[in-house]
């Protein structure tokens, strides 16, 4: 398998944007011990991916060029290294492909680490398993590992406030919250509000008008933690929303949280902004792929492209607009 060549999309260097996406036959990759080779079904683009083109991210990521962007994929197991026991050819899988962002998946074939690699049942298509990891893992952690919300709804009472509600993240967040024991108020823009409702937001506020802007909830509740999935709100605009010990956490955390984070502790502020740092496990991915399963996740599919137009899926995320996820299919 490793002499066949495939199509793939990779940018030789930092900047450029769709126009520096090339399209290449290059070799298909072959699976070390503990990967799987896959056949690629579809992927999702995440901001990090057109950031790391940006060079936002160096010099961390990327680690080399030519770069072949996107890390969450679907598609079905052709090979497996010798270590792999729990997936065989023909299985049909959800993967993400690195948890350092290298990439692999705007290509036909892609090497996926088995630990991150998820059987996904007849009942989840690729698109929507395509979609899930790192939105759906982002969610997915900030609501329980940094806010403590139990899924069951075993917990208790919560009020939450989810920001840029209709992106990616902030789909799935609406979601996830829904299944603990919360009260949910979110951010849109209007055309969006009635989509965000009938994903189970309790109030949803227009973040053009003036009580979106202050993130007022129209109930007059105070939030105890914020799942922050924009940007470019200050402190100052929280700080009076929050519960007596609220929580902002900040999915794309800059300089400004982390100094905020580290002030609050030296401080001892009851009200603080966490920043968050995705750790990706196979155990949370197989979780969220069970309720896709469940009918109780939905992944709100954006636009569909194929990989020969991927470049046109790349300039509709960098413009930033998109509601749910950008998926670029086989």
């Amino acid at each position: 398998m490793a002499e066949k060549v495939m199509k793939a999309i990779q940018y030789l260097a930092y900047g450029g944007g769709p126009s520096a996406l090339k399209h290449v036959e290059i070799s298909v990759p072959a699976p070390k011990k503990d990967e799987v080779l896959l056949k690629l079904e579809a992927a999702s683009i995440n901001p990090v991916d057109w950031k790391m083109q940006k060079g936002m991210l160096r010099p961390f990521l990327p680690f080399h060029f030519p770069n072949i962007p996107l890390t969450d994929v679907a598609g079905e197991v052709v090979q497996t290294g010798a270590a792999v026991k729990n997936l065989k050819a023909g299985d049909k899988v959800v993967a993400m492909l690195s948890t350092f962002g290298r990439g692999g998946g705007l290509a036909e074939y892609a090497v996926a680490n088995k630990n991150l690699t998820i059987f996904r049942p007849p009942e989840v298509s690729a698109a929507e398993g395509a979609g899930l990891p790192i939105a759906g893992l982002t969610a997915h952690q900030a609501l329980t590992y940094c806010a403590g919300i139990k899924l069951d709804a075993s917990g208790p009472r919560s009020n939450i406030l989810i920001t840029a509600a209709s992106g990616g993240v902030g789909l799935y967040a609406v979601q996830l919250a829904k299944l603990g024991n919360t009260h949910v108020t979110a951010t849109c823009g209007a055309r969006n509000i009635t989509l965000v409702k009938s994903l189970g937001a309790d109030e949803v506020l227009d973040y053009k008008t003036e009580a979106g802007a202050a993130l007022k909830s129209p109930s007059g509740k105070k939030y105890d933690v914020v799942i922050h999935c924009g940007a470019g709100i200050p402190w100052s605009t929280f700080e009076p929303q929050l519960s007596s010990k609220g929580k902002v956490i900040d999915i794309t955390p800059g300089p400004v949280t982390i100094w905020r984070f580290f002030s609050g502790k030296i401080t001892f502020s009851r009200k603080q902004i966490v920043p968050l740092l995705l750790i990706p496990k196979g155990k949370n991915l197989a979780y969220l792929v069970k309720l896709v399963k469940e009918g109780k996740l939905t992944t709100v599919v954006d636009s569909r492209h194929p990989l020969e137009k991927a470049e046109d899926a790349w300039a509709k995320s960098i413009d930033g607009h998109a509601t749910g996820k950008i998926i670029v299919e086989q």
